[in-house]
């Protein structure tokens, strides 16, 4: 075993238009970066957070939270020292807090010799999402995780299944600069829907699912259809008809909220498209004045990995 460590955790994708709380996919490239050295106080230890300013308190960054569940089932009284490098804003819709959930369980992990398995890091990194959203989901950490697209089959027990990655499937995303808290995006959803809505949601996250395995990107896209959470949540997002609009226009497959948001995701056949409509996402932006961060890539096939 070794006593320092320097991992990349990707940004992570949740929701994926209709699979609210189960379906995700990791970024390629994109996200952050942590370095993670024992120490032998026995204390969990932010020593700097670069990028943002964002809470050091080990009882509150996610990414303590979760180090802490992993040590507990461990049973082990070990310190470690961190060093967080953020590129992404909080509260993006990117899955940021996930991304550091996420890495301090995975480099703890890998430092004490890897006594748990990718699931059982899932469960561990929840926590450090419950810190933060009040809910311990694994939308976004199980794809921080595992790579690739994930779907959370059950909560109770908890059951991942990782499904397949389609060649040519790119992501453009883009981020305006508006906070949407993730607790404050969840307080205005319906708490019931009608069966007939139900039904439609659970067609398209089939249809999705069976579009990723057999790698149908007009299934994919006519699958990418949420009837009840977007109506909801696309009012908090400054422009979000016109860019969803104009990124079909352009040939995206298929066009969402990120997670909670505000970020906006399109999928689309191939780099030249994607190209297209991360160029359009940012004029639309710019051309109100509203700062926003754009980004394009494949979907990660790999999860957080040591760098």
């Amino acid at each position: 075993m070794f006593d320092k460590i320097k991992i990349f955790s990707p940004a992570t994708v949740a929701n994926v238009g209709c699979g609210y709380d189960v379906l995700g996919f990791a970024l390629d490239g994109i996200g952050e970066e942590m370095e993670v050295s024992k120490r032998n106080d026995g204390k969990l230890v932010i020593d700097e957070i670069i990028g943002f300013d964002l809470p050091k308190d080990p009882l509150v960054n996610t990414a303590t939270v979760a180090a802490q569940a992993l040590l507990d089932a461990a049973g082990s009284k070990q310190g470690f020292s961190f060093t967080i490098k953020k590129t992404i804003n909080p509260g993006s819709g990117m899955g940021t807090s996930a991304s550091s959930s996420a890495g301090g369980v995975f480099a703890l992990n890998e430092l004490l010799g890897r006594p748990f398995t990718p699931s059982q890091l899932v469960e561990f990194a929840m926590e450090g999402e419950k810190a933060v959203s009040k809910k311990a989901h694994a939308d976004n950490v199980a794809p921080n995780l595992l790579g690739g697209f994930t779907l959370v089959r059950s909560y109770d027990p908890l059951d991942i299944l990782t499904l397949p990655v389609p060649e040519e499937l790119y992501v453009t995303v883009v981020h305006p600069q508006v906070e949407v808290k993730t607790t404050d995006a969840k307080k205005i959803l319906k708490k019931q829907v009608d069966l007939s809505v139900a039904v439609q949601q659970w067609g398209n996250v089939g249809g999705l699912v069976s579009g990723l395995y057999e790698s149908d990107y007009d299934l994919i896209g006519r699958s990418m259809v949420d009837v009840i959470v977007e109506p909801i949540r696309k009012i908090l997002i400054p422009l979000y008809d016109d860019v969803k609009a104009k990124a079909l226009e352009e040939g995206a497959l298929g066009c969402s909220i990120a997670g909670s948001g505000p970020s906006i995701f399109a999928f689309s056949k191939g780099e030249e498209t994607a190209l297209k409509i991360k160029n359009m996402m940012q004029v639309k932006y710019d051309e109100v004045g509203i700062l926003a961060y754009t980004y394009m890539s494949k979907i990660g096939k790999e999860g957080v990995r040591i760098i």
